[in-house]
């Protein structure tokens, strides 16, 4: 600006001292109209800005967060300066509780924060939307439905007798009778066992509290050979320990092997045949309106009692707690939009889709803007 300022427009110096002075914050896209121009709130000190843009608004909808830095002008606003990445809804969690950390840092002054507190607090709020960025771009950890992150485990012991090794382990099988069990069991010509597959149940599953009961692993008894799957360290920390116990001296533990999803996938590779008959059952058992009503509202039931689980985003906090402060009402929100985005991506004719309307009712908000 000093050495070309002969050279600079009204415009151009006017821009160039905001390029300087404006902070950047985050902003939530309130209505867009693509190629041309949006209307977006300021999540941090809050008030709503058109503004003019051509290519970055292209592919935004409402609900989209964006790290920026506005211009204004007397009769237009553009964005001076824009991260290249588009931040979803459920992530909105976070700039509410960075939020908070500025109020907090305000509160003897009694007052919102301002513009000039992110100025004040950018290296605080660029932080946030880095720890964002990086959680982005970073491989999802996949966990059972205890919170463990999955690692497959195959157990291998060497036993005595089939028969034994079924009598000690049935138990295991919770809510299934000896006589089911053997329903599939294959018996040799003197009515002696030689294979059967039993499964390792416990009753409810405290993910799901909808749930009846919950399948730990697989285990697979044959002659001389007891074989336990199981989908983390954990549960098969938990599996070698029942089985040592209930069969003693009878088994010997051979290994256990650990595999990665992606290890087991090269090392088990589906059959062609075998995944479209899969998908057909799947198709027919979809077709049956019985079968898809009792499955809709199984799946239903599931999604209403999130309103009742404590949820680590909000606090530990059910989402019936957290709507009752406004925070905690807009990071709800937030959760609820990033999920319908999600279904909405599910675009299989036969889909089961939950109604999140019904769970916005339950927990008195707004139904969703089209």
């Amino acid at each position: 600006m000093l050495e070309k300022s002969k050279q600079l427009t009204a415009m151009q110096r006017m821009f160039l001292e905001q390029a300087t002075t404006q902070p950047l914050s985050f902003y939530e896209v309130v209505w867009n109209e693509p190629g041309e121009r949006m209307r977006v709130w300021d999540v941090l000190v809050g008030g709503e800005t058109e503004v003019i843009e051509r290519s970055g608004s292209r592919h935004l909808r409402p609900g989209d967060l964006l790290f920026a830095q506005i211009w204004h002008h007397p009769e237009l606003a553009v964005f001076g300066s824009m991260a290249p990445i588009c931040i979803p809804p459920d992530k909105k969690i976070e700039v509410i509780e960075l939020r908070k950390t500025l109020k907090k840092r305000i509160a003897k002054q009694n007052r919102y924060p301002a513009p000039h507190d992110l100025l004040r607090y950018a290296d605080l709020i660029r932080a946030t939307y880095l720890n964002i960025r990086d959680r982005l771009f970073a491989p999802p950890v996949l966990c059972n439905t205890d919170g463990d992150p999955l690692l497959f485990h195959t157990l291998t012991f060497r036993i005595e007798a089939a028969e034994a090794a079924f009598d000690a382990l049935a138990p295991l099988a919770v809510g299934h009778s000896r006589e089911e069990l053997l329903d599939n069991a294959e018996l040799s010509d003197d009515g002696k066992l030689r294979k059967v597959d039993i499964d390792w149940i416990k009753e409810g599953n405290r993910k799901f509290k909808t749930w009846d009961n919950t399948i730990l692993g697989h285990i697979k008894i044959s002659e001389g050979r007891v074989i336990a799957e199981v989908n983390s360290e954990n549960r098969a920390k938990r599996m070698r320990k029942e089985i040592e116990k209930r069969l003693g001296t009878l088994a010997t533990h051979e290994s256990t092997l650990a595999q990665t999803l992606e290890q087991m996938r090269k090392n088990t590779p589906q059959d062609a045949e075998e995944a479209e008959l899969h998908d057909a059952e799947m198709e027919a058992m979809l077709a049956d309106p019985e079968a898809r009503k009792f499955l809709q509202a199984t799946m239903q039931k599931q999604v209403e009692s999130w309103a009742h689980k404590k949820i680590p985003a909000l606090g530990g906090r059910t989402p019936l707690e957290a709507v009752r402060d406004p925070d905690g009402k807009e990071m709800v929100e937030a959760l609820l939009l990033d999920w319908e985005r999600r279904e909405d991506r599910n675009v299989s004719p036969n889909q089961i889709r939950p109604d999140i309307s019904a769970l916005r009712r339950l927990l008195n908000l707004a139904p969703q803007a089209s």
